[in-house]
């Protein structure tokens, strides 16, 4: 039976976990939910009404007309000009993909379906087998988290969720033998490859360790600046937070209260 502990890292006793932590282990199905919680935060854009032709281009295929006022039979393209550029044998081509500053071939569309859906029973059924892989420490190692062997599930008491300072929920992390890992990456904050470091994100930063805890609880406030360190409330926990980028197995810290109240969905 695993062990919890309290938040200066002793046994305070043991409890057995409720049947959702043994739960199948389902990748593909894991990753389907990833997907939908990640498209829904996609939000539709296209380019605007007339980009690129916005000009006085355009292509005369009559021969009827005097030669500075058609496009054909005067050794030139057959595509639309510039009417503004003396005359019109002299013009730039426009208002093509293949000119410059003309529109995009094939721009992105509004009406594009861009949201993964997902059955509630297999959304369900894939945040249990993520919970089911936060427990195994094969797969929690596969995904490069460093922790102790021996500490392993990490269950800690209701003591810790009344934690309000940063500088104690580090003394805690430490007593568990998990600081490594926060450690380990805050060492991996990264710039932004790209154009997306001008649009509010300039920065990659690592997952380390999850905390999950039953509501609303003062240790927000102590973790949440933690690099790498994401809380939340088992009431709201999805298969993003416990399979960031699709790949189960992170390292989670379960609160007593988190474990009771998983305990009791399963009964129900």
């Amino acid at each position: 039976m695993p062990s919890v502990f309290s938040s200066d890292g002793k046994r305070v006793k043991e409890i057995s976990l409720p049947p959702i932590f043994h739960t199948a282990y389902d990748p593909s199905l894991i990753k389907r939910a990833v997907l939908a919680v990640q498209t829904t935060r996609v939000q539709p854009f296209s380019t605007k009404r007339g980009a690129g032709r916005s000009n006085t281009a355009e292509y005369i295929g009559v021969r009827g007309k005097p030669t500075p006022h058609r496009t054909i039979n005067v050794g030139k393209a057959r595509l639309p000009r510039l009417r503004n550029r003396r005359a019109i044998l002299y013009g730039k081509v426009a208002s093509v993909p293949q000119a410059v500053g003309g529109p995009r071939a094939h721009a992105p569309k509004v009406h594009q379906v861009t949201l993964e859906r997902i059955n509630d029973k297999e959304r369900k059924k894939a945040i249990a087998s993520a919970i089911a892989a936060s427990v195994n420490p094969s797969i929690v190692k596969g995904r490069g988290h460093r922790f102790d062997e021996k500490m392993f599930p990490l269950i800690v008491d209701h003591s810790v969720e009344d934690l309000s300072k940063t500088k104690t929920i580090l003394t805690t992390l430490a007593a568990l033998h998990v600081n490594g890992d926060v450690g380990y990456a805050k060492t991996k904050k990264k710039t932004r490859s790209g154009k997306n470091k001008n649009r509010g994100k300039p920065f990659r930063q690592k997952k380390s360790l999850l905390i999950v805890t039953n509501g609303t609880q003062p240790v927000y406030r102590a973790a949440r600046n933690l690099p790498g360190v994401d809380i939340v409330q088992v009431q709201s926990l999805n298969a993003e937070h416990l399979a960031p980028g699709s790949l189960a197995g992170r390292l989670t810290i379960w609160t007593e209260g988190a474990i009771e109240v998983l305990a009791k969905r399963g009964a129900n």
